[in-house]
């Protein structure tokens, strides 16, 4: 094979190289998932008969997640969550009576110890589009988000059960093309007064989320993307 010979081929790998491979290659960057999987570890905090301060008491939480990804700006995440439950009313600044009913000096003398179990459907939106490569879509890997939606609540501290309302914001980062780095906070309002064993300790009846106990999720999450669309397929 003379120079001239090899010089054609090499032409020739150099335009199948450009024309055929990196093609595929960008579209595989291109690629959309339909759903991300993962999990997240940090805090849980009660506001409750033995806790009043937002980030007070705070005791280990986390669970597992799955974000179905509607498009760039909007998802479903369902949410397994589970957070400790301990407090002590002797640490509390409040001061609640041995008997509420009766005048006197005695203090209630009650630990709380326990887990709470949470599981809800939220529903998020970014506040910009969210993606790992820009292009003309304008994607950005950095978005802050909203979330709210509708949950379950299980108490193991007094075997209490109750539908809550869950509120929060976070921000996303894809640190990769399929893989998601996240900080959120959630507040949960609840139905229940007795989620850490203790029921109107003051004798003062709820009604609604008056008096009620609630609680939040303060989370570091990790999520992968799964699930590709089909580019080419029709409503995929």
């Amino acid at each position: 094979m003379n120079a001239s010979m090899k010089m054609q081929c090499h032409t020739i790998c150099i335009l199948v190289l450009l024309f055929v491979v990196l093609p595929l290659r960008a579209q595989d960057d291109e690629t959309e998932y339909r759903m991300e999987l993962g999990a997240g570890l940090g805090l849980h905090t009660g506001l409750n008969d033995v806790n009043s301060k937002l980030f007070g008491k705070s005791q280990f939480g986390g669970g597992v997640m799955a974000r179905f990804l509607l498009n760039p700006r909007m998802a479903v995440k369902t949410a397994l969550t589970y957070g400790k439950i301990s407090g002590d009313v002797k640490k509390s600044s409040n001061f609640y009576p041995a008997q509420p009913n009766l005048t006197g000096t005695e203090r209630l003398d009650f630990s709380a110890k326990g887990a709470c179990y949470d599981l809800s459907a939220l529903y998020e939106i970014n506040f910009i589009p969210y993606g790992y490569y820009s292009g003309y879509q304008g994607y950005h890997r950095f978005v802050p988000y909203l979330q709210m939606g509708l949950g379950f609540t299980l108490s193991d501290a007094s075997n209490a059960f109750s539908m809550n309302v869950p509120f929060g914001i976070g921000v996303k980062y894809k640190i990769g093309r399929r893989l998601n780095l996240g900080f959120e906070w959630r507040m949960h309002f609840t139905l229940s007064d007795k989620l850490e064993g203790l029921e109107a300790p003051l004798g003062i009846a709820s009604s609604e989320f008056r008096n009620k106990d609630h609680y939040s999720f303060t989370l570091l999450t990790v999520t992968y993307d799964l699930s590709p669309r089909c580019p080419t397929c029709n409503k995929d």
